[in-house]
């Protein structure tokens, strides 16, 4: 969109779901408008108002000006950044988009790996960071903005900060945490519920859509609901959502549409997925998203809410219990603490129980941040340098995989309660660089828009002034979640056992894909590469196959990335042969 006088542009991917409140704003002022929409809002709001904008902005969105008369661009991210936005600064030339794959047709030269990129997504299975796996291709972090002039950066800052670092207080009593998360969450959802084309919702069967499926049924008592049934098998630790889907549209009288996948088809798009994501993130679950939405789609429904961030707020992980749960061993002296970190390594990995004990005792010798962040790891970093190339290993340096996430978290005074730390860790990296980049991704891709009531602005901010105790109460979280959503929701579905979406990965590794492994995992193909170990990486298939080790997910790792290499770098060699 463009100003009346042609001296501003606006290019805008996303939503503003204050815009008719910005709007009266500017109306009083004396500002007209020709159309109802929210970008002629953002623009006339910029005309007005010019940076300082930003602050007043509650949605989701990525957006760029163009302002002829400073000769200069902004752009922006919103503030948790569920809508990505790319840029590349090159030999004098800026560049930006929202997918890795339309800025390389600007700079096709950006094409330098980032080994420190790469390497933190094999040790997280996604990037922690502004990093990508170009060294010239960075992301703009959520709530960031930036000034370009004459092809450079002139600046760059954060308009938005989490509620921790702006000194919100958690001071809500019992009664005002439940009264208020039912307001909170019920407004964020009616918010979003705005729209000209019809709107559906994602029902996992789990507390986060459930509950704004609940609230959206207020609004719109038909609202057409999706979730998966997997076909084929399911792993052991895995937990059938279909029954509880179930059980919720019918407690609430909303229509629920089943979309049937089998785990070989899944197997078979993972390759269109890496294609897809613009980065590889080595996880199944954005398929979910994309079969979701393209059923969604076929029945003319373009706008999907979800429950996404609702474990992110209110310490609904496994990691949050196990956090919590240190108050039983963290006492013991280092020695010993460092000795339960060698056993967790040790113990044999066929079973679900023995392998979460595993992740809960890797980090027990580390103290402070470095534990907290060894929670989101799913390999260690000794491992990766053994699969790595030596010149992989010189390029790398010294770099840790879990930098980013340290400097976010060292300016935070030591009063910072490690639990609340691990929140901030989930809200900036895990839900930004991981939920957040698939779920945008692959609706997108289906033409498609997911909006996530749960981090509306003055719902993240409402979470923060409730205690932790009323968060993860002894082994039970999101308690106050729970109990806010009793009235509304059967208690067999508030209070049933934690479930993420779980392919069959490890039967995958030794069947569905191991024709796949075999080729873009092979000696010539790794020679060819030069990332990685070939030796190393063979002994880590063989000793999976064998039990020996859990290294479902960092072989995955592993083929995503030689996946993402030859259709990004290869020019599209993995595309053109699907």
């Amino acid at each position: 969109m463009v100003s009346a006088d042609r001296t501003v542009a606006l290019v805008f991917n996303g939503e503003i779901y204050n815009f008719r409140e910005l709007r009266a704003d500017l109306e009083a002022q004396g500002v007209s408008f020709q159309g109802h929409s929210d970008t002629e809002v953002l623009l006339k709001l910029y005309l007005a108002e010019g940076e300082a904008m930003l602050s007043r902005l509650n949605g989701i969105f990525a957006f760029a000006v163009w302002d002829s008369r400073q000769q200069a661009l902004l752009i922006s991210r919103d503030a948790v950044g569920v809508k990505p936005i790319y840029y590349a600064a090159l030999n004098g030339c800026f560049a930006f988009a929202s997918e890795i794959k339309a800025l390389l047709q600007l700079v096709p030269e950006a094409r330098e790996l980032d080994v420190a990129a790469l390497h933190r997504y094999l040790s997280f299975l996604w990037c922690p960071g502004e990093g990508t796996p170009l060294k010239a291709v960075r992301k703009l972090l959520p709530g960031e903005a930036m000034v370009v002039r004459a092809g450079r950066i002139e600046r760059r800052w954060l308009w938005y900060q989490l509620p921790a670092f702006r000194g919100i207080a958690a001071d809500l009593d019992k009664k005002a945490a439940l009264v208020g998360t039912v307001f909170h969450l019920r407004q964020a959802v009616q918010r979003q519920m705005v729209a000209d084309v019809p709107v559906g919702a994602f029902l996992s069967g789990g507390l986060d859509s459930s509950a704004v499926v609940a609230f959206a049924r207020e609004q719109k008592p038909d609202i057409h609901c999706f979730t998966i049934e997997a076909v084929g098998g399911q792993e052991e630790g895995q937990i059938d959502d279909l029954p509880y889907a179930r059980k919720v549209a019918q407690h609430l009288g909303v229509p629920l549409e089943v979309v049937q996948i089998d785990a070989g088809r899944m197997a078979d798009d993972l390759v269109r997925m890496v294609a897809q994501l613009d980065e590889p993130l080595a996880d199944p679950a954005p398929l979910n998203v994309l079969y979701i939405s393209q059923l969604a789609r076929d029945q003319g429904i373009k706008v999907l809410l979800s429950g996404a961030g609702g474990d992110d707020l209110f310490a609904g992980y496994r990691r949050h219990w196990a956090l919590q749960a240190e108050s039983y061993w963290r006492w013991l002296p280092h020695d010993l603490r460092r000795r339960l970190a060698q056993v967790s390594v040790q113990t044999k990995p066929r079973r679900v129980w023995a392998r979460r004990l595993g992740k809960i005792f890797n980090g027990a010798a580390l103290v402070g941040d470095e534990r907290l962040v060894e929670y989101f790891r799913w390999a260690r970093e000794a491992d990766l340098m053994a699969l790595y190339t030596p010149e992989t290993r010189r390029t790398l340096g010294g770099e840790l995989a879990a930098t980013p996430m340290l400097d976010f978290l060292d300016p935070l005074p030591d009063s910072v309660a490690p639990l609340e730390r691990m929140l901030m860790l989930e809200q900036r990296f895990f839900l930004t660089d991981h939920n957040l980049i698939y779920t945008d991704k692959m609706s997108m891709a289906a033409g498609v828009e997911v909006r996530v009531p749960f981090l509306d602005l003055d719902l993240v901010d409402f979470a923060a002034r409730i205690p932790l105790g009323l968060k993860q109460r002894g082994s039970e979280g999101k308690w106050v979640l729970k109990k806010a959503m009793e009235p509304y929701l059967p208690h067999e579905v508030i209070y049933r056992p934690k479930s993420g979406f779980g392919a069959p990965l490890r039967r995958w590794m030794r069947h569905d894909l191991r024709q796949l492994l075999g080729d873009l995992l092979s000696v010539n193909s790794l020679n060819r590469r030069g990332l990685f170990d070939p030796a190393a990486v063979q002994q880590l298939i063989a000793a999976n196959d064998a039990g020996k080790v859990d290294a479902s997910y960092t072989l995955l790792s592993l083929l995503c990335i030689e996946i993402w290499c030859r259709t990004y770098l290869d020019r599209n060699e993995m595309l053109g042969k699907e």
